[in-house]
Order: C-alpha cells, then sequence, then structure tokens
C-alpha cells in the first residue's frame, strides 16, 4: 500500500527552506523539503497547512499545483513536490536544524533521496526561475 506525502517547495528571495530529518527517522541527517503524511480523505493543501503549521509555526498563504512525484526507493512513501507560498518565520518543531538555501547550495548537501530526485528534476526543466517568479508575483500585491 501506498503512503502519500506532501513535500513544500517554499522560497523567499531566490532561497528555499529545508529542514534537516531528526537521526532516529528514515534518512535520518538529511535535509528536506518541509511536509508530511496525507490523513485519510485529506486534501495535500490541508496537510501543508496542517503540517506546516504544526511543524514550523508557518501558515500557508497560497498553494499551487503539483510540480513532481518521487516514489520514495524501498519505501511505500510516494512524495508529492508542491509549491507553497507562507508567512511567519519557521520554527524547527520537528526538524533538527532548519536553513534557506539557493538551488545551488541545496545540490552541495546531504539531501533525502526522493528531495535529490525533485532537485534534478527541478534544475533540468529551469525551474529555478519558479521561486524567482513567485517571489515577483509576490512583490506586486
Amino acid at each position: 500500500m501506498s503512503i502519500r506525502v506532501i513535500a513544500a517547495v517554499i522560497s523567499r528571495n531566490g532561497a528555499f527552506l529545508l529542514g534537516r530529518r531528526p537521526e532516529n527517522k528514515r534518512h535520518g541527517g538529511m535535509w528536506e523539503f518541509p511536509g508530511g503524511k496525507l490523513e485519510p480523505g485529506e486534501k495535500p493543501e490541508a496537510t501543508a497547512r496542517r503540517e506546516l503549521a504544526e511543524e514550523l509555526e508557518l501558515d500557508v498563504t497560497n498553494f499551487g499545483a503539483l510540480l513532481h512525484t518521487v516514489q520514495d526507493e524501498d519505501s511505500p512513501f510516494i512524495i508529492e513536490f508542491y509549491p507553497a507560498e507562507v508567512t511567519g518565520d519557521p520554527v524547527p518543531r520537528e526538524h533538527t536544524e532548519l536553513a534557506w538555501l539557493s538551488s545551488d547550495k541545496i545540490a552541495a548537501i546531504a539531501l533525502a533521496p526522493a528531495d535529490r530526485n525533485f532537485l534534478s528534476w527541478f534544475m533540468s526543466k529551469d525551474a529555478n526561475n519558479l521561486g524567482a517568479e513567485r517571489d515577483q508575483e509576490s512583490e506586486r500585491r
């Protein structure tokens, strides 16, 4: 049975929010885009709102369309990556550490395998313009 997980791709000023996974979890010590498991009957946007509030004390103000899906190797987890805009300053309630990093800096750190797969897809699509476009759209509001 597959378990759906959302990962929020959050950008500010050309940097993306990542969290370091706790050592006692799968892929412990590695970095990931924040998110969590969908509850039965829950929609991805509701999951993002719940998980980002619980784990980071962030409020989701905009939730975009699915960017990419990755089957986590040797697990039942299917990770769905969505762009999200948030308000607030993140507080690490689940992660051991948080960082705002540019895509080239993200490429140099230890990412969880599904997040590494997403980053490769993201960079190959020249999708790193996504963050810049979103920042410009936010500035226009």
